[in-house]
């Protein structure tokens, strides 16, 4: 479906815009088996002007089929889909190109962890089968809204899908910073730096900095201190709605530098303000598989699971109790009889020589009584 010039919808041809590091062979290869898939199954691929030089450039002049040039031959908002071909700075870096449309990426990762992928460089030809027979669904990732203050004057507005992270600009000092939460002051410090980070990237910076693991469908901002020397430098977790803030202190000359995905950067000078929202405008993922994100962690990280046995199936809940081994309570006074059970509860009698010390005090006279 396209859009006319009277903003309604018409019929035309599925555009997938297809994106890939060119600078890597086996993502080259990626991308022109995909762009022929495609075409063959009455798909429009689309690639940027530069993938295309690049992409022609590797096959030495080969026949290539026909492509759409982005933004030549038609717009961001008549894309269908992006298949982004690589690792997680690749769909980083077609999350910024398609910024300001509402166009779902879907992943195929050819890098080492590839969190946001949907799929191998193994499955490729499957993904394109799929994304031509329509078959995936879309999310919504959180992101974030970044704005920089200098002097009173806003700086830079900006976005992030995984974190806005502010860095120290010298090697050799230390960032004074204080940290804030909905315009409330919680702590200052000397540090590497502080990240700020949505649920999605939760598992990529602020992971390596020993911050949580929140589940992407959970709704909460994180704060990561790095490196903080504090005794008060613990990750915070904070509604969607809260404002973060780090403020770069005027206490010292050390600078800081402010990246957003890593892809965007600025210089923070002594008496920067940086302040961290929910975005209103979400990240779109299509997904073909409903893995569960537990199963993705162990996947991805390649955590050991040796022994899980899973839940109890209806069989087991049904299963007799195993045979209650008898209680065994200390007695006094009085000889154990063989193979008695003692009920759980039942009250220890009271030792009967401690009754007789008793009764021979009262009958001396040794009653506590001074007289």
């Amino acid at each position: 479906m396209t859009t006319d010039v009277t903003g309604d919808q018409v019929a035309g041809p599925r555009r997938v815009l297809v994106l890939a590091h060119m600078g890597r062979a086996e993502a080259r290869i990626a991308a022109e088996q995909t762009v022929q898939q495609l075409h063959d199954a009455g798909l429009r691929p689309v690639l940027t002007e530069d993938d295309s030089r690049a992409l022609a450039d590797a096959t030495n002049g080969q026949a290539m089929p026909p492509v759409d040039l982005l933004p030549t031959d038609c717009a961001l908002r008549e894309l269908e889909l992006v298949m982004v071909l690589g690792g997680d700075g690749s769909i980083l870096r077609a999350a910024e190109i398609i910024r300001d449309v509402d166009v779902p990426l879907l992943g195929v990762n050819l890098g080492h962890v590839g969190f946001l992928a949907e799929s191998e460089r193994s499955g490729l030809a499957e993904t394109v089968e799929a994304v031509v027979d329509g078959r995936y669904t879309v999310e919504n990732r959180m992101a974030l809204d970044v704005v920089v203050w200098q002097d009173g004057k806003k700086v830079l507005h900006t976005w992030a899908l995984n974190e806005a992270s502010i860095e120290k600009g010298d090697r050799e000092k230390m960032l004074e910073v204080v940290t804030e939460i909905d315009q409330r002051p919680i702590s200052s410090f000397g540090c590497d730096g502080v990240i700020l980070a949505t649920p999605t990237g939760s598992t990529a910076y602020a992971f390596s900095a020993g911050g949580p693991v929140v589940w992407p469908e959970v709704e909460a901002l994180l704060m990561v201190p790095l490196s903080a020397h504090a005794l008060f430098s613990r990750p915070l977790v904070v509604a969607p709605s809260s404002t973060m803030a780090v403020e770069v202190l005027t206490r010292t000359d050390a600078r800081g530098v402010l990246w957003c995905d890593g892809r965007r950067t600025v210089d923070l000078p002594p008496g920067s303000r940086i302040e961290v929202t929910r975005s209103p405008r979400p990240v779109t993922l299509a997904r073909m598989h409903l893995t569960p994100f537990s199963e993705r962690l162990v996947r991805k990280f390649e955590l050991p699971t040796v022994g899980w046995r899973g839940p109890r199936t209806p069989s087991e809940d049904a299963a007799p109790p195993t045979t209650t081994l008898p209680i065994v309570q200390p007695t006094y006074g009085t000889q154990p009889v063989e193979g008695q059970r003692i009920p759980v509860g039942r009250e220890i009698a009271q030792d009967p020589f401690d009754d007789a010390d008793h009764r021979s005090g009262k009958e001396s006279g040794q009653d506590g009584d001074p007289s």
